[in-house]
């Protein structure tokens, strides 16, 4: 399956009534199985931008396409998130009371039968290197194995675009390249198209493009390297 092509067009999002402007006129386009690292201060809008791509959010004008679908005007938002994305937070939001395995199972529920969600969720833990540990719970996994648990659960039902808000923000320098390094292996295994936040220059720096985003607004200087749609 390729990576999805993402065309965000004018998009403008507010808070409380408008006096928060979160992204002002915000236009980018990613390419399929490109991965590119967003960048940019705290409270510039790097985290509204991907939950309106992953259709957490809507915005107050313009549009998002993701593989030719306006996920702004979606009847089934839930759908496509299941369908088409898969999410990896900073502090990967894994449930303590489920193994490693039941973790990953999760975004399957409802879509596969039970042992084919065991064989899914193993394979998935065996490629991000901790089918030893697919019985063990969070607690005692270390920082970057929970967030290698959180990318096989996000590549469970086998998305086209991996929306990753600063997944290497809470771990150390080598943990976190060890994860980049394993999403750059995600992308060119499975030609899947990533969009990594990240406050970290050297993490940036391994992307295929950097978009830097200040106050609402993308950097229109050459290096943020705009593709319009």
């Amino acid at each position: 399956m390729s990576g999805a092509q993402v065309d965000v067009r004018n998009v403008r999002k507010s808070f409380e009534s408008g006096r928060i402007r979160a992204l002002e006129n915000v236009s980018l386009g990613l390419d399929e199985g490109e991965l590119v690292a967003l960048t940019g201060p705290s409270g510039g809008g790097k985290s509204t931008l991907l939950n309106l791509i992953g259709a957490l959010d809507r915005p107050d004008s313009g549009e998002i396409v993701v593989s030719g679908m306006d996920v702004t005007r979606l009847e089934d938002p839930a759908r496509y998130r299941a369908d088409t994305v898969g999410f990896i937070f900073q502090f990967h939001n894994l449930i303590t009371t489920l193994t490693a395995l039941e973790n990953v199972e999760i975004p399957m529920l409802g879509k596969r039968r039970r042992a084919e969600r065991d064989r899914r969720a193993r394979e998935l833990l065996g490629e991000v290197g901790l089918a030893a540990r697919a019985d063990s719970y969070p607690p005692t996994l270390s920082g970057g194995e929970r967030q290698r648990v959180a990318i096989a659960r996000a590549l469970a039902n086998g998305p086209r675009l991996l929306l990753a808000d600063e997944p290497t923000g809470a771990l150390d320098s080598e943990t976190g390249s060890q994860i980049l390094e394993l999403l750059r292996r995600v992308r060119d295994e499975y030609g899947t198209t990533i969009l990594l936040v990240t406050n970290d220059d050297a993490v940036a720096a391994q992307a295929d493009r950097v978009v830097r985003i200040r106050d609402g607004l993308l950097d229109a200087t050459p290096g943020a390297a705009l593709r319009s749609g």
